[in-house]
């Protein structure tokens, strides 16, 4: 990996696989950084199936999207979308139309350059797969972030992101498990967070538990982080948390559940 520069840093997100919280992750983990006084960019890099600006809920603000501003028709501060909940958040996001060979690596490396005199983070919502989209994600990167979630195919793809992250001189990679289910962990249902992490072998940087209102806030566009009540929320915070270099304990997910789970757990104890 290249030795992080002067300015902000680049993070870009990624996983083996759609469908196992890519995007949303981008958008809590921005959106937390936002809250703790950072000035942050979330970039759509999934050219041709954008769906960024949607779980954030600008999509009804987008003007000028990032090829837009790589073929100068339009500047840098035109594309960026300013969220309207934390004025130091913001988005640039993907084209609908066009394809991720529109762009190069290099580009987004001078684009990414440029963010970094004036954003603490860059944020890259990296498409799924391994084709040049990946290629461009990763291109200007200081570190990366593998989400995947405890399934077989999930951690199967998301080992052979992190090997070709490897292939690419990253030092530094980290991992979100998403959607743990702690009561089917329990019940030998679900890979464990050892079994992840003995399989994986990088540092873990979140643990988000699965939470029904996840698609409902991605629905509505109201990210889940903004939910005070969520579990979902309050680890998404603590990720970025941890982004910011503070060090936060993860969450216990095995005493979490609701007073009624509690009281029925006492009581079997109680007959036990």
């Amino acid at each position: 990996m290249k030795e992080p520069s002067n300015g902000g840093q680049v993070v870009v997100i990624t996983s083996g696989k759609g469908g196992v919280g890519k995007t949303t992750t981008v958008t809590n983990v921005s959106m937390g950084l936002a809250k703790l006084g950072c000035k942050v960019v979330a970039m759509d890099l999934d050219i041709g199936l954008k769906k960024l600006d949607l779980i954030m809920g600008l999509e009804n603000r987008v003007i000028y999207d990032i090829v837009q501003v790589i073929e100068g028709e339009c500047t840098l501060r035109q594309a960026l979308v300013k969220d309207r909940r934390f004025p130091n958040l913001f988005m640039l996001p993907a084209a609908q139309t066009r394809n991720k060979d529109d762009i190069t690596e290099e580009q987004i490396k001078n684009l990414c350059e440029e963010m970094k005199k004036e954003f603490d983070f860059i944020i890259i919502d990296c498409p799924a797969g391994i084709e040049q989209g990946f290629r461009n994600s990763i291109a200007a990167a200081d570190w990366a972030v593998v989400v995947t979630n405890p399934e077989v195919s999930a951690v199967r793809d998301a080992d052979r992101i992190i090997g070709m992250l490897e292939s690419a001189q990253f030092k530094d990679i980290k991992l979100v498990i998403n959607r743990i289910r702690p009561e089917m962990v329990r019940g030998g249902d679900m890979l464990s967070i050892d079994d992840l992490l003995n399989h994986l072998c990088i540092d873990l940087i979140g643990i988000v538990p699965e939470d029904d209102g996840v698609v409902i806030s991605t629905n509505t566009g109201e990210p889940i982080i903004l939910n005070q009540r969520s579990l979902a929320g309050r680890a998404f915070y603590n990720i970025a948390r941890r982004f910011a270099g503070e060090e936060v304990p993860f969450l216990d997910l095995n005493h979490t559940g609701s007073l009624w789970d509690r009281i029925r757990m006492f009581f079997s104890k109680q007959v036990g």
